[in-house]
Protein backbone atom coordinates (compact mmCIF):
# COMPACT_ATOMS: atom_id res chain seq x y z
CA UNK A 1 0.00 0.00 0.00
CA UNK A 2 1.55 3.26 -0.97
CA UNK A 3 -1.59 5.48 -0.99
CA UNK A 4 -2.90 7.01 2.07
CA UNK A 5 -5.92 10.13 1.88
CA UNK A 6 -9.16 10.20 3.89
CA UNK A 7 -10.80 7.63 2.48
CA UNK A 8 -7.95 4.98 3.70
CA UNK A 9 -8.10 7.24 7.24
CA UNK A 10 -11.45 7.23 8.27
CA UNK A 11 -11.36 3.44 7.39
CA UNK A 12 -8.56 2.79 9.70
CA UNK A 13 -10.03 5.19 12.31
CA UNK A 14 -13.33 3.18 12.74
CA UNK A 15 -11.20 -0.20 12.31
CA UNK A 16 -8.90 1.25 15.45
CA UNK A 17 -11.17 3.07 17.01
CA UNK A 18 -14.71 2.34 16.34
CA UNK A 19 -17.34 4.07 14.37
CA UNK A 20 -18.41 7.64 15.84
CA UNK A 21 -21.58 9.77 16.20
CA UNK A 22 -18.86 12.65 14.89
CA UNK A 23 -19.39 11.67 11.49
CA UNK A 24 -22.50 10.67 11.18
CA UNK A 25 -24.14 12.07 8.43
CA UNK A 26 -20.41 14.17 7.09
CA UNK A 27 -18.92 13.40 3.80
CA UNK A 28 -15.47 12.30 4.95
CA UNK A 29 -14.59 12.15 0.93
CA UNK A 30 -16.21 15.42 0.47
CA UNK A 31 -13.91 17.13 2.61
CA UNK A 32 -16.32 18.09 5.47
CA UNK A 33 -14.78 16.62 8.39
CA UNK A 34 -11.05 17.32 7.41
CA UNK A 35 -10.48 20.19 9.27
CA UNK A 36 -12.91 19.55 12.09
CA UNK A 37 -10.49 18.35 15.11
CA UNK A 38 -10.26 14.16 15.77
CA UNK A 39 -11.68 15.33 19.66
CA UNK A 40 -15.02 17.17 18.09
CA UNK A 41 -15.21 13.67 16.03
CA UNK A 42 -14.96 11.87 18.91
CA UNK A 43 -11.60 10.41 18.59
CA UNK A 44 -9.39 11.48 21.87
CA UNK A 45 -5.43 10.68 22.23
CA UNK A 46 -5.91 6.53 22.63
CA UNK A 47 -7.47 6.39 19.26
CA UNK A 48 -4.78 8.28 17.11
CA UNK A 49 -2.04 6.16 19.47
CA UNK A 50 -3.81 2.93 17.87
CA UNK A 51 -3.94 4.59 14.40
CA UNK A 52 -0.58 5.34 14.40
CA UNK A 53 0.01 2.44 15.06
CA UNK A 54 -1.44 0.65 12.49
CA UNK A 55 -0.65 3.24 9.90
CA UNK A 56 2.94 2.48 11.10
CA UNK A 57 2.74 -1.22 10.45
CA UNK A 58 0.85 -1.51 7.82
CA UNK A 59 2.98 1.17 5.71
CA UNK A 60 6.40 0.25 6.97
CA UNK A 61 7.02 3.39 8.07
CA UNK A 62 7.64 5.92 11.68
CA UNK A 63 5.48 8.77 12.13
CA UNK A 64 7.15 11.37 13.81
CA UNK A 65 5.86 11.60 17.87
CA UNK A 66 5.30 15.30 17.84
CA UNK A 67 3.92 15.62 14.37
CA UNK A 68 0.93 13.12 15.27
CA UNK A 69 0.65 15.49 18.41
CA UNK A 70 0.28 18.62 15.81
CA UNK A 71 -1.88 16.44 13.53
CA UNK A 72 -5.09 17.36 15.37
CA UNK A 73 -7.40 16.99 11.73
CA UNK A 74 -7.37 14.71 9.77
CA UNK A 75 -6.20 16.83 7.19
CA UNK A 76 -3.31 17.16 9.31
CA UNK A 77 -2.91 13.88 9.82
CA UNK A 78 -3.22 12.37 5.90
CA UNK A 79 -0.53 15.41 5.27
CA UNK A 80 1.90 13.76 8.59
CA UNK A 81 1.33 10.08 6.75
CA UNK A 82 1.89 11.52 3.12
CA UNK A 83 5.28 13.09 4.12
CA UNK A 84 6.64 10.15 5.71
CA UNK A 85 5.55 8.12 2.88
CA UNK A 86 7.11 9.67 0.33
CA UNK A 87 10.69 9.92 2.91
CA UNK A 88 10.15 5.97 2.62
CA UNK A 89 9.78 5.76 -1.15
CA UNK A 90 12.88 8.40 -1.45
CA UNK A 91 14.65 6.20 0.72
CA UNK A 92 13.85 3.26 -1.00
CA UNK A 93 14.99 4.66 -4.47
CA UNK A 94 18.76 5.97 -3.06
CA UNK A 95 18.84 2.78 -1.30
CA UNK A 96 16.66 -0.19 -3.30
CA UNK A 97 18.14 -3.37 -1.54
CA UNK A 98 16.25 -1.79 1.49
CA UNK A 99 12.94 -1.23 0.19
CA UNK A 100 13.20 -5.20 0.04
CA UNK A 101 13.71 -6.04 3.46
CA UNK A 102 10.78 -3.43 4.81
CA UNK A 103 7.77 -4.49 6.06
CA UNK A 104 5.03 -4.90 3.48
Amino acid sequence: MEHFGPDELFAMLRSCAGADEGLDGLEESAGEVLDVPFLELGYDSLAILQLTGEVEARYGITLDEEGVDEAETPRRYVGLVGRALAEHRAGAARNPGAAAAAPA
